[in-house]
């Protein structure tokens, strides 16, 4: 079942979840959840025409005129190599440019320029390595797949897509770049979801300490802002690396203490996902937070105050406490509907496109419609996750257990019927419901639930220690000033 299970809405990156839940980069839009998309769209990296040639005629005092070198030349290069593939010079200089409009429409104090380039840097690396590996997976997202992406992304602002794409041409931005940006995110999201969210696992003990817990002291009905500054330790690194790291991290913590702003200091020191937008992490419920962190947080006595720096695995951390408010507790149903479901999954490959795999599935159910194959015979045969082996059987599925566009399709369905093709993160499934009861929201339902928050609580920390093991793992190369 964890194959199936929905990323959890934890963890200390910004979800954009009208877009399937996708986690949206810095760059490509950073200020989804809270500015206008004109904003939003000044995040993305803009196109630069190269000026014009300049003349080196000599002027009437006879001297020559110095060859003015255009903007094109300065920036066209090598910046970085990462793996097999560089990162232009001009790509830095667009995204840099465009992060320093973002923070200033934030009010953000800019850092010094050098710092952050190489914050910048470092997330367009870490975002680079992320869609390499998803294309060596074989995932692709088709220009469909995008474009339902982009009108979810305009109805969540309440636009049309057209004017989406013109709100963001007027601020000077590529359309074709920002889709491109998309894209990327999407991809992301669902590598991700294969390498991290898939492989989280939760002992039944871990649930025991969590119910056992609650029942102490019950959390309250409450979401906490914070913002975040995080600065990372390499994996295996020496007892000196580890020091230097936690010099870096009391440097940004001095400079608190005297009075400096949060979110300059995480745009300069910061190695989190959300360093370029000051630190800034979201609204968070508390039992979705992990007991390290929250610990550190009810030691802050004010909104505005900040913890002491904090050691985990992945590095040292200093937290700043941005706002707190209640929620309305949700009234708990009395009876809960259950499905007994099997699916067959398909995932578009290098040699298997989105398409072929549609046509595929819809031939399949034709055979089992014409009952000249059983569903378990084909999910056998075609499917391809750990549910194949028992004729694609997932057991019982609780409303929440999987993905929203899974779980509206498999809701409407009669018993027996086979669904058409149905797209999630996880690719393209045919769904079929063999049974429903009707069941008592009891401790069974209780237990799914802290399940799902012992999830949230483990997914940052496992998010946060792959980043880490990817880019240390890669090839990468800064390329100095070419004279």
């Amino acid at each position: 079942m964890n194959q199936l299970k929905r990323p959890s809405a934890f963890g200390l990156s910004v979800c954009l979840t009208a877009l399937f839940g996708l986690t949206m980069s810095s760059a490509a839009w950073s200020q989804a959840a809270k500015t206008p998309v004109a904003a939003q769209a000044q995040a993305q990296s803009q196109a630069i025409s190269p000026t014009a040639p300049i003349d080196d005629t000599l002027t009437q005092t006879a001297k020559p005129v110095p060859k003015k070198v255009s903007r094109a030349q300065v920036v066209n290069g090598i910046a970085v190599v990462v793996n097999d593939e560089v990162i232009t010079k001009m790509e830095v200089e667009d995204r840099l440019n465009s992060i320093e409009r973002s923070l200033k429409a934030q009010g953000t104090p800019l850092p010094a320029r050098v710092d952050l380039e190489k914050q910048m840097l470092e997330r367009m690396i870490i975002d680079r390595l992320q869609v390499q590996l998803a294309k060596e997976q074989g995932m692709r997202v088709d220009d469909i797949m995008l474009d339902r992406a982009l009108q979810r992304m305009a109805e969540q602002n309440k636009t049309s897509l057209q004017e989406l794409r013109n709100q963001i041409e007027r601020d000077g931005t590529s359309f074709a770049a920002f889709r491109e940006e998309i894209r990327d995110d999407i991809m992301m999201q669902r590598v991700r979801e294969r390498e991290v969210d898939s492989k989280i696992q939760v002992s039944e003990l871990e649930i025991d300490n969590f119910l056992a817990a609650e029942a102490v002291a019950p959390s309250k009905n409450q979401e906490i802002n914070l913002g975040h500054i995080m600065v990372r330790i390499p994996e295996n690194a020496t007892p000196e690396v580890i020091a230097q790291r936690n010099a870096r991290a009391q440097e940004a913590y001095k400079k608190l203490r005297i009075g400096e702003d949060f979110a300059k200091l995480a745009a300069t020191y910061s190695d989190s996902t959300e360093a370029l937008k000051g630190g800034e992490v979201g609204w968070r419920e508390q039992d979705k937070i992990s007991p390290q962190f929250m610990e550190a947080v009810n030691k802050i006595s004010f909104v505005g105050g900040f913890s002491e720096i904090i050691r985990s695995p992945n590095g040292f951390h200093i937290l700043k406490l941005l706002g707190k408010r209640d929620v309305a507790p949700v009234a708990a149903a009395n009876t809960i509907q259950e499905s007994n479901v099997r699916h067959i999954l398909m995932r578009p490959t290098q040699l298997l496109t989105a398409a072929q795999i549609k046509t595929t599935l819809a031939e399949l159910k034709q055979k089992i419609t014409n009952k000249t194959a059983t569903f378990e015979e084909l999910a056998k045969t075609n499917s391809i996750d750990s549910s194949a082996a028992k004729g694609g059987d997932l057991g019982w599925i609780r409303p929440g257990d999987t993905f929203p566009e899974f779980e509206a399709v498999m809701n409407k369905l009669a018993i027996n019927e086979v669904s058409d093709p149905v797209e999630t993160q996880l690719g393209f499934h045919m769904i079929q419901v063999t049974e429903r009861k009707v069941t008592e929201d009891s401790k069974e339902r209780k237990r799914a639930e802290a399940r799902q928050s012992v999830r949230g609580r483990k997914s940052e920390e496992a998010l946060q220690d792959w980043l880490r093991q990817l880019r240390d793992r890669a090839y990468v190369e800064f390329r100095s000033e070419q004279k």
